[in-house]
């Protein structure tokens, strides 16, 4: 798997900010030059930044000093081109520290963890994606499975067919129209009628379970945490490796589990 992972994010840009007189359109333009990075590799150029971001350059210039002066972005080391500042991890603390669902879950998460043995993640749901907010790795992992931040398509995850799950059917298939049904394995499924089928699963199960969809080796579970109206915030997901369980044994021991976790969490709320 590459060494990092973002499903496409809404595109909240894609609409007439003039309709909107509370708008503040050098506020908006400032993220959308952040929002460049989103797919990079590297330190970006100007006019790298100028055509993802799809800004003109030289107003991208005026908002790259900008956002340099306040520590929101920042020279790369070889000075060829720029990055991310570290004052951007300020917000992430803020958003983890204060976010009510992640403050409710994470000692809930610490002793699944402990209980399980395997990798517990926990995403916070964004429209036709989950974006991890607290990662809890097992013996087995790397790099970018630790990192918060990574998000991923709720069409073929076990958390984002827990998700879809929770809401109307008419809802959740709008949902997965509007998606970009990707292969990311050879058994990923992309037929949406097939999708819905196993989201219906989960509905009737009360979890989701995915067998070499997204990571191959990999039988994960996923479980919805939702609102007390049933609209869904996040989701529990717990991965294992298919070298040391079967689907079956992995459902009947883990769903259990995952399934009090997820109830723990939303008598808190």
């Amino acid at each position: 798997m590459s060494s990092f992972h973002r499903a496409d994010p809404p595109d909240v840009f894609n609409f007439q900010a003039e309709d909107d007189r509370l708008f503040v359109r050098s506020a908006g333009r400032a993220l959308q030059v952040l929002s460049a990075f989103h797919q990079a590799n590297g330190p970006l150029s100007l006019s790298e930044i100028a055509t993802m971001s799809e800004i003109d350059r030289s107003a991208v210039q005026r908002l790259v000093h900008t956002l340099m002066k306040l520590g929101y972005m920042r020279r790369s080391a070889d000075n060829r081109g720029y990055l991310p500042g570290i004052r951007l991890l300020d917000h992430t603390l803020d958003l983890l520290r204060l976010d009510p669902v992640v403050q409710k879950a994470t000692p809930v998460l610490l002793e699944l963890r402990k209980n399980t043995r395997e990798r517990v993640d926990f995403s916070l749901y964004d429209e036709t994606r989950l974006i991890y907010a607290l990662r809890m790795q097992s013996k087995r992992e790397t790099f970018y499975a630790s990192l918060v931040g990574h998000s991923v398509p709720i069409y073929c995850t076990a958390g984002g067919r827990a998700v879809l799950s929770t809401l109307p059917p008419a809802e959740a298939r709008d949902l997965i129209m509007r998606t970009a049904l990707h292969k990311h394995t050879s058994k990923t499924e992309t037929d949406p009628d097939e999708i819905f089928a196993r989201i219906g699963q989960a509905h009737s199960d009360g979890f989701a379970m995915i067998v070499d969809e997204f990571v191959l080796g990999e039988v994960a579970i996923g479980v919805a945490v939702t609102r007390r109206d049933g609209r869904p915030l996040a989701a529990i997901h717990v991965a294992g490796s298919l070298s040391e369980w079967t689907p079956e044994t992995f459902a009947r021991q883990i769903s259990p589990v995952a399934i009090e976790a997820a109830r723990a969490i939303m008598d808190g709320l």
